[in-house]
């Protein structure tokens, strides 16, 4: 049976058993389109990252005798449409079955699954075999309970798949070292350089030209320093575990003037596109564990695993437990309008500005950066979440609507009441002070509130505490503050109140 099976851009896993055989009557089919690129402004470096990859995984499929038919974005019988390619190749190649593998985007699963509905051939979707859980598990494990509490499937998961856990128990004695993980990094050694690959690009950036994709960020280097096959992404988890997973536990949630990457792995791009699995990340770092144990504490190690196996499948499970309303959620009923200085990094917040500037240039930026500095001055200002998630959605390599859109408008924004955060990840610089260095060469001073040069966070802080007092005050975690909001003098908070509208509605003049 003539059967044309669809491969979508992040579905690069060539451990998957469709491709253990070959059938000269199976024919794949790759696209390269503006559907994708147009839907949300992205980074110039995703764009690259993603086309790069593709034609990798096309050509090594080839290379292993399987039939492919890859679009291009130039290609003249390219539509620039998903379903419109599809019933073009069937009908010109007298297709009689269709395949695919489930799509871990809504959108494109309602479009796949509209498509199949229309055809007049056998369908038929497939797991993409990469994730540990089923799209449905963590919803089937929460059923009946209030609340989704991560720690709670966290620990599910690691007695189910037998990681780090000796007869039901933790091994080292503890579920979870995030106290021990949030270190400040001081600048007092030398950290490994981050692996980069110099993956050549010119004839995917002379497309896009040609294309006229529209896109944003930085690319100076010509060449591609992210992982685009199953070979590089290994070598890259290699290195990490060589070089890196020594203090990454100790250092994850730190920020510095001098340092993008710190002792982060830069494997989650090469993991969301698949050309590795998640279990065989937190199968590697275990075992580099184990055969190091006399020079890598566990909290190291652990630190990793929780963001895998724990965080990255539950934000997986909360999508799908609650989408597609999710994508809707703005339960602080924020409206604002994201700065300009979000797209040119141009601002004296040297937090925002090295965060934001480290995020056009390398198209990155480490999870306390994207939740504490640019997501908490977001929440603070009261950014329509709708503004805040296609900003997400763009500007990082690793970000595709099923991770980028729970960790942003649950996580970031709280947009969605609580399902995701117990309470909203929002701070003062006090606490921007603690993790990094940005204060110390900043143009505000972190301790002042109310004057000239205090630090804008500060004043936006205590305003949202204030503004949102109606929806948050019932909130358990957030009694502490309100207790303090409701000591604090009240001419302090009018004038605090006074500079932070004065900063949401001039946000560039700081």
């Amino acid at each position: 049976m003539k059967t044309l099976r669809l491969i979508l851009g992040d579905q690069l896993n060539s451990q998957h058993s469709w491709f253990q055989n070959t059938n000269n009557e199976m024919t794949y089919c790759m696209f390269e389109m503006r559907q994708e690129t147009d839907y949300v402004k992205h980074h110039i470096q995703k764009v690259i990252g993603f086309f790069a990859a593709m034609r990798a995984f096309a050509v090594i499929l080839e290379s292993q005798g399987h039939k492919v038919i890859y679009y291009k974005i130039t290609d003249d019988n390219n539509t620039q449409d998903l379903t419109k390619n599809i019933e073009t190749l069937i009908n010109e190649k007298n297709i009689e079955s269709f395949e695919y593998m489930q799509p871990d985007e809504y959108r494109l699963d309602k479009q796949l699954q509209d498509l199949c509905n229309k055809l007049s051939i056998k369908t038929n979707a497939v797991d993409t075999e990469h994730f540990y859980t089923t799209r449905d598990e963590l919803k089937s494990f929460f059923e009946g309970k209030k609340q989704y509490l991560m720690e709670n499937f966290y620990r599910h998961m690691r007695k189910k798949h037998d990681v780090l856990v000796v007869s039901d128990q933790p091994e080292g004695g503890k579920w979870n070292y995030d106290k021990s993980n949030r270190k400040k990094w001081k600048g007092d050694e030398e950290i490994p350089h981050y692996k980069s690959f110099r993956n050549a690009v010119d004839e995917i950036l002379n497309d896009l030209e040609a294309a006229q994709v529209k896109t944003f960020g930085h690319f100076t280097t010509k060449t591609f320093s992210y992982p685009i096959d199953r070979e590089q992404a290994l070598e890259q988890l290699n290195y990490f575990c060589e070089q890196l997973l020594i203090k990454f536990g100790d250092f994850q949630d730190a920020m510095h003037t001098e340092e993008e990457y710190l002792y982060h792995s830069r494997i989650s791009f090469a993991m969301n596109i698949k050309l590795v699995s998640p279990k065989e990340v937190v199968d590697t770092v275990i075992d580099y564990y184990r055969a190091h144990k006399s020079e890598i504490d566990i909290s190291q190690v652990e630190g990793f695993v929780r963001q895998i196996l724990g965080w990255r499948e539950y934000m997986r499970g909360m999508y799908w437990a609650l989408m597609p309303d999710y994508k809707s959620e703005n339960y602080l009923e924020n409206s604002n309008t994201l700065p300009e200085f979000f797209w040119t990094g141009n601002t004296k917040m040297n937090c925002l500005k090295h965060a934001i500037t480290n995020s056009l240039d390398n198209a990155y930026a480490h999870h306390i950066q994207r939740l504490m500095i640019t997501g908490n001055y977001a929440l603070l200002t009261q950014i329509d979440p709708n503004e805040v998630d296609a900003w997400y959605l763009g500007i990082y390599i690793d970000a595709i609507e099923w991770v980028q859109l729970p960790n942003t408008r649950g996580m970031s924004q709280y947009a969605d009441g609580g399902k995701i955060a117990t309470k909203p990840y929002v701070s003062s610089g006090s606490y921007i002070n603690k993790m990094s260095n940005y204060c110390g060469s900043c143009h505000y001073n972190h301790k002042e509130k109310v004057t000239e040069d205090a630090c804008p966070f500060n004043s936006l802080y205590w305003n949202f505490l204030d503004d949102k007092r109606h929806v948050l005050k019932d909130n358990r975690r957030m009694g502490m503050m309100y207790s303090l909001l409701d000591k604090m003098d009240k001419d302090n908070l009018h004038q605090m109140k006074q500079r932070a509208q004065h900063i949401i509605e001039s946000p560039d003049d700081f």
